[in-house]
């Protein structure tokens, strides 16, 4: 499987005011199905809804349907880099409109600086899947994960798109229950050889000094 993010830059930033605490949110277009969109890519309406549907259960529902400010590089949601709390996510024809508070985390207060001082942002969906090509179109398979909803991000077209294109190119496998790409599994794979390889060596080393101790 691949790591799959998508940008839209429509969102609107709005503030609500509650007990007489104001608080920021993002409200907008997060997902979009059957349209092939700017990556060439399209999301069949089946596999978005059952993928929504199990993240609003799993994660909305229950306050952990977490976001992070910029490009992350894979589908795991860093705690340190949190800027915002999805709060909901619903079907609007062949969008899913969603709705995220800005928390008031280092990177939630980062958010709200930038957006408060006129910097243009938009969101970012962030899943696993596997893609096939038909008809000139990259159809995202019914083995796709969404991870979060929306990601804050800033123009597409700045440097951390570059990294975030080299991580949609590496694979991503289970490996006991934990979603990890190949690279990393092959530098701990090179790491126990390592760490193997040496203690031999130490062990050759020491019954060498048993032998010349003779």
């Amino acid at each position: 499987m691949k790591l799959i993010t998508e940008e839209i830059e429509s969102v609107n930033f709005i503030t609500e005011s509650r007990n007489g605490k104001k608080s920021l949110y993002i409200e907008g277009t997060f997902l979009q199905a059957n349209i092939k969109n700017r990556n060439g890519r399209m999301y069949p309406m089946e596999t978005l809804q059952r993928e929504v549907k199990r993240y609003s259960e799993t994660y909305i529902q229950k306050g952990r349907a977490l976001g992070e400010l910029g490009h992350p590089d894979g589908p795991t949601v860093n705690l340190d880099r949190v800027s915002h709390m999805i709060t909901s996510l619903k079907e609007d024809g062949n969008n899913f409109i969603g709705k995220a508070k800005i928390l008031d985390t280092p990177m939630g207060k980062i958010a709200s600086s930038l957006i408060g001082e006129g910097v243009k942002l938009g969101v970012s969906s962030r899943g696993v899947g596997s893609l096939v090509e038909r008809d000139g179109v990259k159809l995202v398979n019914d083995d796709f994960m969404l991870a979060t909803a929306a990601d804050i991000v800033a123009d597409p077209s700045a440097p951390d798109a570059f990294v975030n294109g080299i991580m949609e190119g590496v694979e991503w496998v289970w490996n006991n229950g934990v979603l990890e790409h190949k690279v990393s599994r092959m530098r701990s794979k090179i790491e126990t050889f390592v760490d193997r390889r040496s203690l031999e060596e130490h062990k050759l080393s020491l019954f060498n000094e048993f032998l010349n101790s003779l």
